[in-house]
């Protein structure tokens, strides 16, 4: 990856970066286990990518 990133593409990184955080445990508590992520944290590095 270039060392020089456009600030379109960084503002992506940021933003997937704060939803990868996991539910809150009251949400599971609440669902009784049926929510446990969101399709945003399951996001991995390697095998997901971001637009460029």
């Amino acid at each position: 990856m270039a060392r020089n990133k456009h600030l379109a593409y960084k503002l992506r990184l940021a933003k997937a970066g704060k939803a990868k955080k996991s539910v809150p445990a009251w949400i599971i508590a609440k669902t009784k286990g049926e929510i446990r992520w969101s399709p945003q944290s399951r996001r991995n590095w390697r095998n997901r990518k971001l637009k460029a």
